[in-house]
């Protein structure tokens, strides 16, 4: 089985929706002995933003309507986040980042170290209250993961990754992406979400047959 994930490095209910992801895999492979495949796919949810990004209370005051609809949505998305086993510490976060050098980034991985550092970007931005638009932030994350650090900055200043990204999204364009996470499951049936990591192990069931 093979599945397509569609989501941004800023959202953290993509960040939910991976978590529960991977317990549905977990579930799965006490289940199953069918492999799954995960290929993680670049998102923007706000395109338009600076390179540099936006001071990130400036960007959800705008994005929210205000401070109490601002408090509410925080306090949902970090009470989900805890009961799947994630800290969301947004009183950390100075940056609403445009994402597309960081997508970059991941780009240009091998498959194999994808997931790792998606993971890593994920914690960087809403544990830790790192710029992810910021080359430094990008390259201590390669370095802590083992990566040539030397090498990616190089390919980076070249605009390597450029094309992948781009690609990702025209292609989330056809097939209607409008938000994430999205997945495609064997190019066969989508969900749009982060579903419970249940609900995402019946679907897998129901593809499979």
């Amino acid at each position: 089985m093979h599945i397509d994930l569609y989501s941004d490095v800023a959202c953290p209910w993509c960040r939910i929706g991976k978590q529960n992801l991977s317990r549905a895999l977990a579930l799965w492979a006490e289940q199953h002995d069918e492999p799954v495949t995960v290929a993680y796919h670049a998102y923007q949810l706000d395109p338009h933003l600076p390179p540099e990004g936006r001071a990130f209370d400036e960007a959800m005051m705008r994005k929210m309507g205000g401070p109490e609809s601002l408090k509410r949505v925080v306090e949902h998305v970090t009470k989900a986040g805890a009961a799947v086993g994630l800290t969301f510490r947004f009183d950390r976060a100075r940056n609403m980042p445009n994402t597309r050098l960081a997508h970059r980034f991941v780009a240009l991985l091998p498959e194999d170290r994808k997931d790792e550092a998606v993971e890593a970007l994920f914690k960087a931005y809403f544990e830790d209250g790192e710029d992810v638009t910021a080359l430094s932030t990008l390259l201590a994350i390669a370095d802590s993961l083992g990566l040539d650090a030397g090498e990616l900055e190089a390919r980076l200043a070249r605009g390597e990754g450029d094309d992948e990204v781009e690609a990702d999204l025209r292609r989330a364009r056809q097939i209607g992406v409008t938000g994430v996470p999205f997945f495609v499951f064997n190019n066969r049936y989508a969900l749009s979400g982060a579903y419970p990591a249940e609900e995402l192990l019946g679907l897998m069931g129901g593809v499979r047959v």
